[in-house]
């Protein structure tokens, strides 16, 4: 199996919904960490899956506060890594459930559901699907 994207399969997108009635924002994180990105109400990021050469996977931190990431707010993170013509996610929160109370919900081959925005108590939920496909996070 490789451990590249294979160039010729079709690479699929990581995108992030903001249904709350305020700003979230984002970080992408792997070996380096992107600026924030504010994603107003009704509006969404998206990033192509990719694959960080020192250490593979990607963590789109989400938090509720403006700076949150330096400030250790409660974060939600939607995780992936591309390998080869599988992406592997999964769904977990840490310092705290930033959308306690409203609906998350990561559509993919796996969908995880967290109704009241908490995950479940035995932690962070994993699928993984065909790289060629979408994962759309919806919050709120």
């Amino acid at each position: 199996m490789s451990n590249q994207i294979t160039t010729n399969q079709p690479k699929g997108n990581a995108t992030v919904q903001n249904n709350c009635p305020h700003p979230i924002y984002l970080w992408s994180v792997s070996s380096t960490v992107s600026p924030e990105h504010p994603i107003p109400p009704s509006k969404s990021y998206t990033e192509t899956f990719r694959r960080d050469p020192q250490i593979g996977g990607v963590t789109l931190k989400i938090t509720t506060v403006e700076n949150g990431l330096e400030a250790a707010a409660p974060q939600l993170n939607f995780a992936y890594h591309a390998l080869g013509d599988r992406v592997w996610y999964s769904l977990s929160d840490v310092f705290g459930d930033p959308f306690a109370g409203k609906r998350v919900a990561l559509s993919g081959e796996k969908e995880i559901v967290w109704e009241n925005g908490v995950p479940p108590s035995n932690g962070s939920q994993v699928g993984d699907q065909g790289v060629g496909r979408d994962l759309v996070l919806r919050v709120c």
